[in-house]
């Protein structure tokens, strides 16, 4: 094997662990927070629309239920988390306490 080609081998080894590290480091958990607020945003659009499936009385569901087969695939897994969850307090709180 010639040194030149030896060179490049390990510059692409060297290449892809950098990737991984920096991915590992610095993108991924960002990518993380990033999903988790955006799934707290989405929940709260959700419970502000669709109060009614928890059993809070709204007098806005009636003008919101026109949303509804727009949101019909976030809809179930929506409300499957907000039903898993032990409380939304306690999901904040993950956030600050590791």
């Amino acid at each position: 094997m010639e040194l030149a080609e030896r060179i490049d081998r390990y510059l692409d080894t060297l290449d892809e662990w950098l990737r991984g590290l920096y991915h590992g480091m610095i993108s991924h958990p960002a990518y993380e927070k990033i999903e988790k607020e955006a799934e707290d945003l989405e929940d709260a659009f959700m419970l502000a629309c669709f109060p009614d499936a928890f059993g809070i009385p709204s007098p806005v569901s009636y003008y919101t239920a026109e949303l509804l087969p727009y949101l019909e695939a976030e809809f179930e897994s929506w409300e499957r988390r907000l039903w898993d969850r032990n409380t939304m307090l306690e999901r904040k709180g993950q956030q600050y306490h590791f």
